[in-house]
């Protein structure tokens, strides 16, 4: 057990290094992580039925707490950009901003997908990563492994669980939001689907926060003002 001078000496120790707050409102599937360089200090994940405005400011306030980091003590926040939601990306992008502005602090922005590709084991194969982009489509991208590291190799497009099915001509691992039956439709290509667990589908907060962490660490920060999220319509593609 630690003694009261050991626990305020590591309470001191994490508040006095930077520390990111990372948010992903991209789909219903929402996450927050806060991370110092070297630990995860705190991740939510949680499922929102389209409420992401009364949810998100107080799940931050909560796990600021958990992780023992003050508001004002954040050093740089980071935000999933989609493709997804308009609504959920409008809301997490605005938070995100908002903080960035308040705090004189730096913003960067992700791709989704990148978050979602970042978290996947190396495999000899191409990737398709995928969200629920609504009305029964999904966003998807794909991926190549370059030096054991997933890399945008295609553009990014809206494609129904059908075109997916169809598109996926060589064995492919698939990973990210699907639902039970689209599961069903890409497992009956067993011999080109390789399909991620579910564990592996679930977009973390802590990657997205570890992707940003370099970023900032190189200098590679968004403006504010002009940061947007990516919208995309059905067949309207655009470069990954």
């Amino acid at each position: 057990m630690s003694s009261p001078g050991t626990a305020s000496h590591h309470q001191q120790r994490l508040l006095a290094d930077p520390a990111l707050l990372a948010i992903d409102t991209s789909t219903r599937n929402i996450g927050l992580a806060i991370y110092d360089g070297v630990q995860v200090l705190a991740e939510l994940c949680w499922s929102s039925l389209d409420y992401h405005t009364a949810e998100l400011a107080p799940a931050i306030s909560d796990l600021l707490d958990k992780a023992r980091v003050k508001a004002s003590e954040i050093s740089v926040v980071a935000a999933a950009l989609g493709p997804g939601s308009f609504t959920g990306l409008r809301i997490g992008l605005a938070l995100a901003k908002g903080l960035a502005l308040a705090q004189n602090i730096p913003l960067v922005g992700i791709p989704t997908l990148d978050i979602l590709a970042a978290g996947q084991p190396p495999r000899p194969l191409p990737m398709a990563a995928v969200l629920q982009a609504g009305r029964g489509r999904l966003a998807v991208g794909w991926y190549q492994l370059v030096e054991e590291t997933w890399r945008p190799d295609a553009q990014i497009e809206i494609l129904t669980p059908q075109e997916l099915y169809e598109r996926i001509q060589t064995s492919t691992l698939v990973c990210g939001e699907l639902t039970a039956e689209e599961r069903r439709l890409l497992t009956r290509k067993r011999k080109m689907v390789n399909l991620a667990s579910p564990p592996f589908c679930l977009r973390r907060p802590s990657i997205l926060a570890e992707l940003a962490w370099e970023r900032w660490q190189a200098g590679q920060v968004a403006d504010p003002a002009s940061l947007s999220p990516i919208y995309l319509h059905y067949k309207d593609p655009i470069p990954g």
